[in-house]
């Protein structure tokens, strides 16, 4: 890990960690997840909120008053708007994006769950998302969260991220697998 990515993420970790226990404490932690959701959700949708959190020409204030905007447009709770306060007046918002992901890893594991990463070549049907889930959960013992993106190129099949474990049934894995055995024998 490069080292602004490093001093980043222990930035995040100590404000997770505070908003993580004192939303644990107040028995919030329900409506925590649902803030890191919809915040995690407008940073994916919004190049401009990506862009606001990170300018060092913005000023405090001016970070300041967007982020309470945001936060009051989106219905944040008064912890997390007050995190987001608070962390636009030290100027830390620029690790928002690593907030998010460690606030809902503690959620998760608070909760006993994991998330896997799945790519397929197709979006998956509710059907199929839960029997997958069920079929990890078998595996893994525990809750899965299944966190879905779709990449076409995978031409079918399914690529499974669990914790260091990666499972590529992708046709394209299987096609360049030949390639490759077929490059040994020729």
């Amino acid at each position: 890990m490069s080292e602004p990515a490093s001093i980043s993420s222990g930035i995040a970790a100590r404000y997770a960690t505070a908003l993580f226990e004192l939303a644990k404490e107040d028995k919030a932690l329900k409506a925590l997840e649902a803030d890191a959701d919809a915040l995690g959700a407008a940073l994916a949708a919004s190049p401009e909120l990506t862009a606001m959190i990170g300018s060092p020409v913005i000023s405090r204030d001016e970070q300041g008053a967007a982020i309470a905007a945001i936060a009051k447009k989106m219905k944040l709770s008064a912890l997390t708007a007050n995190t987001l306060a608070l962390m636009a007046q030290n100027r830390r918002l620029f690790v928002l994006p690593h907030l998010v992901a460690d606030v809902l890893a503690r959620i998760a594991a608070e909760k006993g769950e994991v998330t896997a990463e799945v790519t397929s070549a197709a979006a998956l049907s509710a059907d199929q998302a839960k029997k997958l889930a069920a079929t990890l959960k078998a595996r893994v013992g525990k809750d899965v969260k299944l966190k879905t993106a779709v990449d076409e190129s995978l031409i079918g099949g399914l690529v499974v991220k669990l914790g260091s474990t990666m499972i590529d049934t992708s046709v394209r894995s299987k096609l360049a697998a030949l390639q490759n055995a077929m490059k040994e024998v020729g």
